[in-house]
């Protein structure tokens, strides 16, 4: 199964931007959707942005859609998930999360995902 490992987490201002990475070990990471969840306290964790394996067109939240992009290089087992005019309500611990999968889909729902990393704060200061 594959380990996946975020980062690029930080504190940042308002308007500012940041961008997490996650890469995964084991060698058929371009087999795998990837998808990135966030989670703050008290409330359920929640798709943020997913991609298929073959990087196509993802799927993004409402709330992040025209601020934040989802990519992914197969070559380095890494998806980036790069997020500009960021907001407070921005604000919590994101996780990557990893499905093998047949297909070329993307997933949206936690249950859907085999695979998770330990997670990284974001936090955007007003």
């Amino acid at each position: 199964q594959v380990q996946l490992v975020e980062s690029g987490g930080g504190l940042v201002q308002a308007g500012g931007s940041l961008r997490l990475s996650c890469t995964a070990s084991g060698r058929t990471f371009s087999s795998y959707a990837m998808g990135w969840f966030r989670q703050t306290p008290g409330k359920e964790r929640e798709i943020v942005s997913a991609t298929s394996w073959s990087g196509g067109p993802g799927y993004y939240a409402d709330s992040v859609k025209g601020r934040f992009t989802i990519s992914r290089d197969n070559a380095k087992n890494t998806v980036y998930l790069q997020m500009n005019s960021l907001k407070p309500e921005d604000t919590a611990v994101y996780y990557c999360a990893a499905r093998y999968s047949s297909g070329d889909y993307y997933y949206t729902r936690v249950n859907h995902y085999d695979a998770w990393g330990q997670g990284t704060q974001v936090t955007v200061s007003s």
